[in-house]
């Protein structure tokens, strides 16, 4: 097998290289060093792009690092492991993962969080361990991870808290989908908020992972998903994904988004979802979620330093819960399969996800639809033949 020879020796392939904030990334040849313990090296087949990478991607100042290389939405194959590693083997199929889950410590013991405390998740440019890059290009620089994936690499190297062992039957480019963004929409609507048959959803904003909420609330038996967007293009592509009403945040004349919606509710949302990343969202789904029990979930990732200010009144009269919740607050490795086969039986529709797909030489292209508003999803594969 190819892999028993490469297995403990550094591998020379390609990669696609963030060498600085917002210009086109750098296809050049970089080497992977072997998997240390508790890590395994995988051969990635394919990406799909997160707007996450394209933040990263732009920003100029920390958490925004370069050189690096980006990509976290992706599926693989395992190439070899380091010590100490018994859960995965040699050509194990596998979804990486930027939540930790090491299975051990008290909160992943627990059912009540996916916030591991021996991994605790942050943004960070190195592996966990030993705080060293796995990656360095041919003139001997060391190249700065992301989200402990980097899956702009043919081949990358992941601790396996952040991996899980999947199905080999599910297409991968339907498996990279449940790497991030669509496992942390569905899941705020199962396991976040946990939306009941026949109640009323809002979400603010109908982007990916917006769809991915509506797509977890239809699951649940939502009776009315309202989606709240600037496009009122948006609205055509979300009846797809269960959305039933739409709301243009830009026509509302002199109501605000959150006074239309208590009227269209007759008192409010009984969940809320923020999928932005604006602060100002975040009040206006808090303020037109229903009293009593109506409960918002933050999903959306907002700019570095970015505060919320609630009436304290509001908080405490109306008994509204307001929460976060990181990867839809699933526990990695035990939801995610659950997910995978919820996509086998047919039950998950993640075919309506991806728009489009692109070669690893034009990943700049997926970029480029992304930043444009032309995609949902946009599949990178790294074999030539695909």
């Amino acid at each position: 097998m190819e892999e028993s020879k490469t297995a403990g020796k550094p591998i020379r392939c390609r990669a696609a290289i963030a060498r600085k904030a917002g210009e086109p990334l750098s296809l050049e040849e970089v080497i992977v060093a072997p998997p240390e313990s508790g890590e395994v090296r995988l051969r990635i087949i394919c990406s799909s792009l997160c707007y996450s990478d394209v933040t990263f991607w732009k920003l100029k100042d920390p958490p925004g690092y370069f050189p690096r290389i980006l990509g976290h939405e992706c599926f693989g194959v395992v190439e070899s492991v380091g010590e100490n590693v018994s859960e995965v083997t040699v050509g194990d199929t596998v979804i990486p993962v930027f939540m930790p889950d090491c299975g051990e410590c008290r909160d992943c013991k627990s059912s009540k969080s996916n916030l591991c405390s021996n991994f605790p998740f942050k943004v960070v440019t190195w592996m966990h361990r030993d705080q060293k890059s796995r990656f360095t290009d041919l003139n001997g620089e060391a190249l700065h991870h992301f989200l402990f994936i980097s899956s702009f690499s043919e081949y990358t190297v992941v601790d396996t808290v952040h991996i899980v062992k999947v199905d080999p039957t599910i297409p991968p480019e339907r498996g990279c989908l449940l790497s991030c963004g669509v496992s942390t929409g569905v899941g705020a609507a199962l396991k976040t908020a946990n939306v009941e048959a026949g109640s009323t959803v809002a979400i603010f904003g109908l982007g990916a992972i917006g769809l991915a909420v509506s797509e977890g609330s239809r699951l649940c038996g939502a009776k009315r998903i309202i989606g709240v967007d600037v496009n009122e293009d948006k609205y055509e592509i979300a009846k797809g994904f269960g959305v039933t009403d739409f709301v243009n945040s830009r026509t509302c004349g002199d109501k605000s988004v959150s006074q239309v919606i208590l009227e269209m509710t007759d008192g409010g949302a009984d969940y809320c979802f923020e999928c932005v990343g604006m602060a100002s969202l975040v009040q206006e789904a808090f303020s037109c979620c229903r009293k009593g029990w109506g409960k918002t979930v933050v999903l959306g990732v907002d700019r570095p330093g970015s505060n919320l200010t609630l009436s304290s009144g509001e908080v405490l009269q109306t008994g509204k819960t307001l929460t976060g919740c990181l990867f839809g607050g699933l526990k990695p490795k035990s939801d995610v399969p659950k997910l995978v086969k919820r996509y086998l039986d047919k039950e998950l529709e993640l075919d309506k996800f991806v728009t489009h797909e692109v070669q690893f030489e034009d990943i700049n292209e997926a970029f480029d639809l992304l930043t444009e508003g032309k995609s949902l999803r946009c599949i990178i594969w790294m074999d030539q033949n695909k």
